[in-house]
């Protein structure tokens, strides 16, 4: 994986983000207190992150000693092999620290929780200044040593260790059909997931999983470095200390009212998934020209005034096209 050292934002926007690769941001965070915090020992930043708590709820990932940090489904697939619990930042917070590294103790992370509402003041003390949007919401994931199967993001990504190492294996878009994706629709934490054990691969019931293994790219972070993922890019992450801690930020770059592509997808599963094949080859067609423009605008023939809904995106438009579809699906 490519690792660079020295990062701006003018950087950032000109060169890597239109490169659709992932990076290593080897020491982008390092001045920041709460790493610096972390260099003391677990204890310290703990410390430091009960600075900014002010009693907020957040949910808890439990599992027992036995998955060994590996949160997945459970064997017959009809629930997961983990709990979520709610409770007070501060006191999941101990609960993390107390159990971290003790033989036989379960495997516990809080996940995603926003810093504004969980730590407010936390991202002024320690700001990441590489992405200007205002829908931009830092999140903190804080745990025990956890193995996250590989999945996917609608959004970039950058990923920034504070304590622990992190351990990121990255596989590329055109891999998705090697990777064995689990049910889109029954997920662990809201993004369908690899069903291979990265650690223990079963390759005779998983065989294509060789060649994505062959186009994986890995890195291993230490605290102060940080990570680019771009959307669509399948990441396998694992904590690897007894206590580590992570923030990461999502954005995207359409519109907050754009909609999900991964409802698109879904959409397109239900009505062009059992056509025949020359059907949906036909849609493939359609695809390619309107929704992906492999031969170019397709309206480029058109006057503005009747391009309809192929015309220059804008906030109008998009709700006329949202309420397009939703008159579609009422009358199902």
């Amino acid at each position: 994986m490519r690792e660079i050292e020295t990062l701006d934002r003018d950087l950032f926007r000109r060169e890597i983000v239109p490169a659709y690769q992932p990076v290593v941001l080897r020491g982008f965070v390092r001045d920041w207190p709460a790493v610096e915090a972390a260099r003391s020992g677990a204890g310290d930043v703990a410390a430091y992150l009960s600075r900014f708590d002010h009693g907020a709820a957040v949910e808890a990932f439990i599992g027992a000693p036995e998955i060994g940090g590996r949160f997945f489904y459970r064997d017959d697939m009809k629930g997961f092999n983990f709990d979520r619990r709610t409770g007070a930042f501060g006191d999941v917070l101990r609960y993390i620290f107390d159990v971290a590294g003790l033989p036989g103790s379960p495997s516990v992370y809080i996940g995603a929780a926003p810093t504004p509402e969980v730590l407010p003041g936390f991202d002024s003390a320690n700001p990441m200044g590489l992405v200007d949007d205002p829908h931009l919401v830092p999140r903190i994931w804080i745990g025990t040593k956890t193995i996250v199967s590989a999945h996917f993001d609608e959004s970039d990504n950058i990923a920034c260790v504070v304590a622990g190492r992190r351990r990121f294996t990255l596989f590329p878009p055109d891999q998705v059909a090697n990777l064995y994706i689990g049910p889109l629709d029954f997920t662990m934490a809201g993004q369908p997931a690899s069903m291979v054990d990265l650690a223990d691969p079963d390759f005779e019931r998983y065989p294509r999983f060789r060649e994505a293994l062959a186009q994986a790219q890995s890195a291993e972070l230490e605290p102060g470095d940080a990570i680019y993922i771009p959307t669509l890019w399948w990441h396998h992450v694992e904590a690897l200390d007894p206590f580590n801690v992570l923030l990461n930020y999502w954005w995207r770059a359409a519109p907050p009212d754009a909609g999900s592509a991964f409802e698109a997808l879904a959409h397109g599963i239900w009505s062009i998934g059992e056509l025949s094949e020359g059907q949906r080859e036909a849609w493939r067609e359609m695809f390619d020209l309107y929704v992906f423009r492999r031969h170019g605008n397709p309206a480029d023939h058109l006057a503005p005034e009747h391009r309809g809904i192929l015309a220059d995106a804008n906030p109008k438009l998009r709700d006329r096209i949202k309420q397009f579809l939703l008159q579609g699906l009422s009358r199902r």
